[in-house]
């Protein structure tokens, strides 16, 4: 697509590399996005509609080519979908820290929606807490929490391969079967019937299951049954379309900052589980979207310089 001259509060960027976030962006490449949300799903730099056709993507680390003094020749990530070069606001891009190789910067999104998870969920020092489902989302929630004070984490996944990303990021893993209850805190991102149940399952009397798992139109049915009231058992949402009303002073900038903040740990180099070049994007992402190519976050390259 032709690309016009950016204006004095534009950038240019020539992409490095990309992520595929398998969880969302499939949903959205199989068409699942329900009507009632079109507007909500939107990526920020999306063009056209759902349900197709449609240019969607949000983890994207380039270089700025043209653009304010301060910003030129900088890293960056922004929250723009699969392309070579791209024309935003400067206000669109967030600098990556030197300590944070551009490899890594692509997980700044769903390590963002981490940082907000947790913001949601307030652990205390000392809380047992599992994380169910060992995807890109939780696979980073756990991995922010192994850093916790003083608290269990437990990451809890059907696939015992995750076993092996668990160790990675220095937290203890479990099949559903084994996993340890009594917590007080359960954040669900398997995105499954039964991992929710699980979640609940899971709980201590008052605890609490985070919820962050997305369905798109399918419809989940949950046990709210038998002990669910007499033991005070809540579920809550939590999006990142929103920054946390936990954190009513904080901006989109500064939750961002955060997660570019925490990726200077070499351990979510884990959550990146294979690459392919932009140019297989249209046979990679079918294998992705069937589960053919398992992976967390499927890293884009564009060519031996960028794009």
């Amino acid at each position: 697509m032709p690309l016009p001259e950016p204006a004095a509060d534009e950038v240019l960027v020539r992409t490095v590399c990309s992520g595929v976030s398998r969880g969302t962006e499939t949903l959205v490449f199989r068409g699942g996005v329900p009507e009632s949300q079109h507007t909500v799903m939107r990526a920020p730099f999306q063009e056209g509609a759902f349900p197709a056709p449609v240019k969607y993507g949000y983890l994207n680390v380039g270089v700025v080519e043209e653009g304010p003094h301060e910003l030129l020749g900088r890293t960056v990530f922004c929250l723009y979908p699969h392309q070579t070069r791209y024309v935003v606001p400067a206000s669109a891009v967030t600098p990556v820290p030197d300590t944070v190789p551009a490899a890594r910067a692509v997980l700044a999104g769903t390590v963002e929606t981490a940082v907000n998870a947790l913001w949601d969920a307030a652990p205390l020092v000392g809380d047992r807490i599992a994380v169910v489902g060992a995807g890109m989302v939780g696979c980073s929630v756990a991995a922010v929490l192994a850093r916790f004070p003083g608290v269990r984490v437990q990451l809890v996944d059907a696939d015992p391969a995750r076993a092996a990303t668990a160790r990675a990021l220095g937290v203890d893993f479990a099949l559903p079967a084994d996993a340890l209850g009594d917590c007080d805190l359960v954040v669900h991102a398997s995105a499954t019937e039964r991992g929710l149940t699980r979640s609940l399952e899971l709980l201590a009397p008052e605890g609490t299951v985070i919820e962050l798992s997305w369905y798109g139109d399918r419809q989940v049915s949950l046990p709210l049954g038998e002990a669910f009231h007499s033991r005070r058992l809540v579920v809550r949402s939590s999006q990142v379309g929103t920054v946390s009303p936990a954190r009513p002073r904080r901006t989109f900038a500064d939750r961002l900052a955060v997660a570019l903040d925490l990726l200077a740990d070499p351990a979510f180099d884990a959550l990146i589980t294979g690459e392919s070049d932009f140019e297989d994007l249209p046979r990679v992402m079918p294998r992705l979207a069937s589960g053919d190519l398992p992976a967390l976050c499927h890293r884009i390259r564009y060519g031996p310089d960028g794009g």
